[in-house]
């Protein structure tokens, strides 16, 4: 899954793609470097942003402004492109499913917005139910989990998306669970998450994740970098070392930002993988 964020203020690369020809030009470069699904967002939900709150900076109006042409661009550049959109807001899915996405991709796991499960039952999209623990303008202020404890809030939490799922009438085989590396974890507990992940197969969906340069492998790196945490730009080797252990650890989906050098790196870990089940 490659990103495609146009947003001012992502924390990768915020403003780089804001114009709808250079959110297509990207999704092109994408797909060409072996991109399956494009991930389209359109307000970050960084730590210490106020997604998810009641005065979210962005508001649906914005965030749709900046959306539904950079959809129906990539979509009129690329027609056969399968199109998620990342978005916690039901209004902002429903228009961007009537633009042609086909996947919701909503980092609260239906937890921000009570209208969205509903509506992703109405419109039968594919569906990301995402792990988030708390919301971003108070994650630096959680207390620190353990390592079991990081594997059980993440399976309480997929857990009750799956419910709401149900209540919703959501089709299960709808749905691809993400345990939300970075999103409430901090440093070393994404760690003990991504050692334990496989445990989450348990849950019966497929999962997908999103490694791709946090700043908690930038943490990892810090002693390379002169005490300080690896700047964004120097975090890929780090990102395609996760992506592997994520791989090798279940899942089927990785949420990346440089995509040529995930698609090699995950038919290794394919692989291996298939060795692992042969044995």
């Amino acid at each position: 899954m490659g990103i495609v964020n146009v947003t001012p203020d992502s924390f990768s690369d915020g403003g780089n793609f804001l114009a709808p020809e250079a959110a297509a030009e990207h999704a092109q470069q994408l797909i060409e470097e072996g991109a399956d699904l494009l991930d389209v967002g359109a307000e970050s939900t960084r730590p210490g942003s106020r997604a998810g709150a009641a005065d979210a900076l962005v508001s649906a109006e914005q965030e749709q402004a900046r959306l539904l042409p950079a959809v129906e661009e990539i979509l009129k550049a690329l027609p056969h492109a399968v199109v998620s959109v990342d978005t916690y807001k039901a209004a902002t899915a429903r228009a961007a499913l009537a633009a042609g996405a086909e996947i919701v991709n909503d980092v609260s796991g239906f937890a921000w917005d009570r209208e969205m499960a509903a509506l992703c039952a109405e419109t039968k999209a594919g569906v990301v139910l995402m792990h988030t623990r708390g919301r971003p303008e108070d994650w630096r202020n959680l207390p620190p989990l353990k390592a079991q404890e990081t594997l059980d809030e993440v399976r309480r939490g997929l857990e009750a998306s799956l419910a709401a799922s149900a209540q919703a009438g959501i089709a299960r085989e709808a749905i691809v669970l993400d345990p939300g590396y970075g999103f409430g974890k901090r440093r070393d507990e994404n760690y003990a998450l991504l050692a334990r992940q496989a445990k989450l197969l348990e849950l019966g969906r497929p999962l997908l994740v999103g490694l791709s340069r946090k700043s908690f492998l930038g943490h990892t790196l810090a002693e390379l970098y002169g005490g300080a945490d690896a700047p964004v730009n120097a975090r890929e080797n780090a990102s395609v070392a996760a992506l592997v252990a994520a791989i090798l650890n279940g899942a089927s989906i990785v949420r990346v930002h440089t995509v040529r050098a995930a698609v090699e790196a995950a038919r290794i870990a394919d692989a291996i993988v298939e060795q692992m089940r042969a044995s």
